[in-house]
């Protein structure tokens, strides 16, 4: 990605609060993923709706994607150097039935902003932003109503709640992201955004790579384990949260465990880390 363009996606990113990436993933690396994806569901209990957490353990395929050229430099230049892996989780949904045998399959998740309980602090109603997730869009998505991700533009730089949070009733100014096998969709936690129910015989397929800052906790993993540690590159184990044996340095790091900087076209690289 061109240092221009970067910057054009960051600036739209800042806000819209999302972005849509075309073709990041050839066809073939979809295809791998997705064949990754079938062998991971085979030991899995037949379900209306998956949601398989800390992902990147269960497949080389999907782990490979941390690093992923396309997407790693944006990441760094939305949030910073001194980031890390947030979460890795894969979520398919088969066609749903009616909304009330739905209920409790989380085959649809209604209006909402990631983020802890209780919520993370907000400044004069405004959430601010601790970390992106990286949408890899593996089926048809094309056309709205098949499972599609809602978002309202520009909902995360304004005090905002939507006038309801039923995702199967309309909410004002709301946006359903359509996008193709290999497109990816990013999108900050403090974007109000839902998961609509699927309403086609297609089976919808998103895996989301997220990423925070060193010092925060990830959602489904404390450690990486040392098989995933043996296969990762020098920038995954930074992303896998392993810059120090001291986890001062989660907090404070050294200018030579960040080996991300190079990644960042900000102020920050000619600073302190120069």
């Amino acid at each position: 990605m061109l240092e221009k363009e970067m910057l054009a996606h960051v600036q739209q990113f800042q806000q819209q609060g999302f972005l849509v990436l075309k073709q990041v993933l050839s066809k073939e690396k979809v295809k791998r993923l997705n064949q990754a994806i079938d062998e991971i569901i085979k030991h899995e209990p037949q379900s209306l709706s998956y949601n398989i957490y800390n992902s990147v353990e269960r497949s080389q395929e999907i782990a490979s994607l941390m690093d992923e050229p396309s997407i790693l430099p944006l990441m760094v230049n939305i949030l910073g150097f001194n980031i890390q892996l947030h979460i890795s989780h894969l979520t398919i949904r088969h066609q749903n039935p009616t909304p009330e045998q739905a209920v409790g399959t989380q085959s649809f998740i209604n209006w909402h902003q990631d983020g802890p309980h209780p919520k993370f602090p907000a400044m004069n109603g405004i959430t601010p932003l601790y970390y992106v997730k990286t949408c890899y869009i593996l089926s048809d998505l094309s056309q709205p109503d098949r499972g599609n991700t809602k978002v309202i533009p520009g909902s995360h730089r304004r005090p905002f709640q939507p006038e309801h949070v039923d995702v199967n009733a309309a909410v004002h100014d709301e946006v359903q992201i359509t996008g193709e096998p290999g497109d990816v969709f990013v999108f900050g936690q403090n974007l109000w955004h839902a998961a609509a129910p699927n309403r086609s015989s297609i089976t919808r397929r998103l895996l989301f790579l997220g990423y925070s800052y060193l010092w925060m906790k990830p959602i489904d993993y404390r450690a990486p384990s040392e098989q995933l540690l043996r296969a990762a590159t020098p920038l995954q184990k930074q992303l896998l949260g392993c810059v120090d044996e001291d986890p001062f340095r989660n907090y404070v790091p050294k200018a030579d465990e960040l080996l991300l900087k190079d990644l960042y076209l900000g102020h920050a690289k000619r600073g302190v880390y120069q």
